[in-house]
């Protein structure tokens, strides 16, 4: 779960500052056997990409990307227990993106193995997406991802490979399907 975490992170935008995390929620990180804490501004993302090299053309395409990124934020927690963290604060997060501004894209809820999963897109015309939000929310890790940016979706790809993001192929399922 946390490669497809990481790799959904490398792949969108989102608006950081229009989330409000509940207080408590970074709290966790002493309740947590294991926390991760993700803020990367934009000019902490400006000074990665100056280590991105220029010469092959996906680095240049991956530069153009982080040239649109604003932010990432990350915060995950692992716990060494079920229902050491509350699921109204959860809920509370989700509350926050409502249409027309934001919608739903994906909605996995899991009654027997209790893993909920959400990610919603916000668009910012003109082809571009304008953030995105994922919501991973298992018995023992929670997992909020945030990404904060404009991009354009045919870049989705180009992050694969690049700061230990896993390579993604987006035609594989099509392969299979076939």
């Amino acid at each position: 779960m946390r490669i497809a975490i990481m790799m959904v992170v490398a792949l969108v935008p989102l608006c950081a500052q229009e989330i409000k995390l509940p207080a408590n929620l970074d709290a966790l990180s002493a309740k947590a056997v294991e926390s991760v804490d993700v803020t990367l501004d934009g000019s902490m993302l400006r000074l990665a990409a100056k280590f991105v090299s220029d010469k092959e053309e996906t680095n240049a395409k991956v530069k153009k990307l982080l040239a649109g990124l604003e932010g990432i934020y990350i915060r995950s927690y692992q716990f060494a227990g079920e229902g050491e963290y509350n699921k109204a604060d959860v809920d509370a997060v989700r509350t926050q993106f409502q249409p027309p501004t934001w919608a739903r894209v994906v909605g996995v809820r899991s009654k027997r193995h209790g893993n909920d999963v959400d990610v919603y897109f916000k668009t910012a015309g003109s082809g571009t997406l304008g953030g995105i939000v994922v919501i991973s929310a298992e018995p023992t890790e929670l997992t909020i991802v945030n990404v904060v940016g404009t991009i354009d979706p045919a870049q989705l790809t180009q992050l694969g490979g690049q700061f230990h993001i896993p390579e993604l192929d987006v035609t594989a399922g099509l392969k299979e399907q076939k």
